[in-house]
């Protein structure tokens, strides 16, 4: 995207110049918030005819801030717009953010405690902190505006959205997952939902230090993965799947070739020897779809160790599974569902989707064949993320899938704070997979499946 693209994206509509009394930013008291808009608008739309886009395009984004600084402040003096130093500071900020940032998105980006932004409409935005949702004091200027920075983020990914197309899935350039949908659809404008990315991974340490899981469960699913075990994680929407895949895609090893699919790239391998596909949605006319299951079928054939699927939501499932019974072990992926043993429903159900009209039997012996480990993971009442079950796919008896629980989160109540209280602890079954994870030089202690021992 150009730069005169990018500045144009969030353009507002025009206005007059205003007199001096009326420029006053949000918050003001006695002062008009649309008034503060309409000038923020007007800056705006000077400073598109003013530019000189080929110097600027040459220029670092710092360099084109200080370079944007200087215009608002030259602008403010020339047209004899008299406000305070306080309002000013806010009104440069705020058109830079117009001009080469998401707008009124920036400060709530740049708040490292916010993990998702959540805009209900022009006037309503909320926030996630530490796991609890909140309504933020964000607002747009009206529909048109959060429709521009809706088509901003969108158009950087080479995504559209209209009303003819009126939902799409895209990132940030940090990696953060984007969806937007827009009416007709949605029936009281814009919808913006942001799932955001730590500017800095989280580590394996980090989770037991939010005590999500403890150094025993810890230690276990590292092993598992690098003795190339499938492992599905299972949970709801937020509980945290895409980030305990991508801490544990940090345990394999850096010499295997890894090919992650994605419908909106989100995970963050370290690895060096990573391939990245992602799916591409229909075009206008409706052609040009690229599937989780095409890409599949393509990344087996290119020569992968490992294959890591995003989520699995439909017929990839199937070529999935296979890809899982035929030599590409150690494979992982996410699903929705509430218990592991939903997750392997769940995983039936697709099957079904695919075109498949095995019998169940046969359907389900393929599953249990591909998964090894289903953990499951949630996100408790008090907005804390908990592994709270590890589980072992055993097998069949007759028609039924077996599992059994290796390790398990015991909630015991909750403070008056509304804070959960409870322990993880063992189950007492030592794993069929042990005697793999001894093949693979890695040896688990006894004292680790105690089912008397409580790990808080």
């Amino acid at each position: 995207m150009s730069l005169r693209e990018r500045l144009e994206a969030v353009s507002t509509s025009t206005v007059s110049a205003l007199p001096a009394e009326q420029a006053t930013p949000r918050g003001t008291s006695g002062r008009s918030s649309q008034a503060y808009q309409e000038l923020k608008s007007h800056l705006h739309k000077v400073m598109l005819e003013r530019l000189d886009l080929e110097a600027m395009e040459s220029l670092t984004p710092d360099r084109l801030q200080v370079e944007l600084r200087t215009m608002v402040e030259g602008l403010l003096q020339e047209e004899n717009i008299v406000i305070n130093d306080q309002e000013r500071r806010s009104l440069v900020r705020d058109v830079q953010y117009e001009m080469v940032g998401l707008g009124p998105l920036e400060p709530l980006l740049a708040d490292p405690t916010i993990s998702d932004i959540l805009v209900n409409n022009a006037s309503q935005v909320y926030v996630e902190r530490s796991g609890r949702i909140e309504q933020s004091e964000v607002s747009f200027v009206n529909d048109a505006h959060l429709m521009k920075i809706i088509d901003k983020i969108v158009s950087r990914v080479g995504r559209r959205i209209d009303e003819s197309s009126p939902m799409v899935d895209a990132r940030l350039p940090d990696g953060s997952r984007v969806n937007a949908i827009v009416p007709p659809l949605s029936l009281d404008g814009p919808v913006l939902s942001i799932r955001r990315f730590a500017a800095i991974p989280l580590t394996m340490d980090r989770l037991i230090s939010l005590h999500t899981l403890v150094p025993e469960m810890a230690e276990l699913l590292a092993g598992l993965i690098r003795a190339k075990l499938n492992v599905l994680i299972s949970g709801g929407t937020g509980s945290g799947k895409t980030t305990l895949l991508n801490i544990l895609s940090s345990y394999i090893p850096g010499d295997e070739r890894i090919i992650t699919i994605e419908d909106a790239a989100e995970l963050q391998l370290q690895q060096p020897h990573v391939v990245r596909l992602e799916t591409r949605p229909a075009n206008i006319e409706g052609r040009g779809e690229v599937t989780q299951r095409a890409l599949v079928r393509n990344a087996l054939r290119m020569r992968p160790d490992r294959i890591i699927l995003g989520e699995v939501r439909g017929a990839e499932a199937f070529d999935m599974l296979q890809a899982m019974n035929t030599g590409h072990e150690g494979s992982m992926s996410t699903v929705h569902a509430n218990s592991p043993r939903d997750a392997l429903m769940r995983l039936e159900n697709m099957l079904g989707m695919a075109g498949v009209s095995s019998q169940p039997r046969v359907m389900r012996s393929q599953i249990a064949s591909a998964i090894n480990v289903v953990v499951q993971v949630q996100r408790l009442r008090d907005g804390k993320r908990k592994l709270i079950s590890l589980q072992e796919v055993t097998g069949m008896e007759g028609d039924v899938i077996t599992m059994q629980e290796i390790f398990s989160f015991r909630q015991t109540g909750m403070t008056e704070a509304g804070e959960v209280q409870g322990f993880f602890s063992a189950s007492g079954v030592r794993p069929k997979f042990s005697e793999r994870l001894r093949a693979y030089g890695i040896t688990l202690a006894d004292s680790l499946f105690d089912p008397g021992k409580r790990f808080d």
